[in-house]
């Protein structure tokens, strides 16, 4: 069975403050990591066009361990089809990713600390030019709409009683409205 993963995203006025209110409920967040993650788009699509059904590849860096990652939009940006495998050689795959035909975005660096609730990853981000971001995973199977399973995600987080002001882009969009040139 194909997993789909559906998230939702927020930014975060006061980091502490969500670590905090998840304390109460049992939740606690993972020692600090560092992500660099090249994020690709298919040749042929350009910021501005709809995210839907077009492949993506990312190629992440974390504690000297490769990861590469294709997700593909179907509801919206954030509910994903998505495979993912450990990679022995970034530059190596880097050259690969770009003889399929990806080419390279923008450069997503963040400190991410993460938990668990249920079914849930619960990501603390801290990203690059950018500030905190709380995300909120799943893994689903079945054909049930992802924003259906957003807007569970959604009420879960809105129940935690803090500053949050929900994001419906990734951050690679985020980055390049921010940094249009040279990203």
């Amino acid at each position: 069975m194909t997993l789909r993963e559906i998230e939702v995203k927020y930014r975060v006025a006061e980091p502490d403050a969500l670590a905090r209110a998840l304390r109460t409920r049992g939740i606690s967040f993972s020692a600090p990591v560092r992500q660099d993650d090249q994020a690709y788009a298919e040749v042929g699509w350009a910021y501005g066009q709809s995210k839907a059904g077009t492949a993506f590849a990312r190629l992440r860096t974390e504690n000297g361990r490769h990861t590469f990652c294709v997700k593909k939009p179907l509801d919206n940006e954030l509910a994903c089809q998505e495979h993912e495998t450990e990679v022995g050689c970034r530059e190596q795959m880097h050259a690969a990713i770009l003889a399929m035909g990806f080419y390279p975005t923008v450069r997503i660096v963040k400190t991410r600390r993460t938990g668990r609730f249920g079914d849930m990853l619960l990501c603390l981000d801290e990203v690059d030019g950018l500030g905190a971001f709380f995300e909120i995973e799943t893994l689903v199977g079945g054909d049930r709409p992802g924003a259906e399973i957003q807007r569970e995600l959604d009420r879960f987080a809105r129940s935690l009683d803090t500053k949050l002001v929900r994001s419906t882009e990734t951050y690679d969009s985020l980055l390049r409205a921010v940094s249009p040139v040279g990203v």
